[in-house]
Parts: C-alpha cells; structure tokens; sequence
C-alpha cells in the first residue's frame, strides 16, 4: 500500500522522500512484537516494524522525523494487513 507522506521526510544527501510504500509483513518480521501492541497503534511497535515493511527502508532516524499524521498514516496501513480481504480492498480504494 503506497502512502503519500503530508510532510515529506529530508534525508541528508538526497531526494526527500514523499511516498512510502508499506508491505504485508511476513510471519519472520513480526517476531519479537507483540500482535495486540501493533492492532492498538501503540508507537514504540509500529516504530519496530515498519523499517522492516517499508520502501525505501525507513531507518530510525526517519522515523524520529516523522509527523504525527504520516505516524498514523504508515501505522493504519500495517494494521490492515490483519484484516480480511475485503477490509483491505477497501482500504487500497480509499488510498489509491
């Protein structure tokens, strides 16, 4: 799912990244977070995950960087990838 950031994150070097794209975590990169951590939106575990479901890469020192907003954007967009084919369907519509 590609979500485009409402503030672009600066990377120090290069292009600002304006769109992340967030991948179905598998199995392997969910290990050492707690499932209910990540359905209750809680920060420190979707700031776990999401270097190991994004691209490019966000690294800690983007996520630090981060606004709010962008924080709930990317962290909405793991959490649908723990509900049914439907929910994500409608979820792909509503940010395609």
């Amino acid at each position: 799912m590609k979500i485009t950031l409402e503030f672009p994150i600066a990377r120090q070097g290069g292009e600002p990244i304006t769109q992340v794209e967030v991948l179905k975590p598998s199995t392997g990169q969910l290990r050492g977070v707690k499932l209910i951590d990540i359905m209750q939106m809680d920060v420190s575990a979707i700031l776990t995950i999401l270097p190991r479901v994004t691209a490019p890469p966000l690294d800690p020192g983007d996520l630090a960087k981060l606004d709010p907003a962008d924080l709930m954007q990317l962290g909405g967009a793991v959490v649908s990838f723990f509900g049914t084919r439907e929910d994500q369907a409608a979820l792909q519509t509503k940010f395609a």
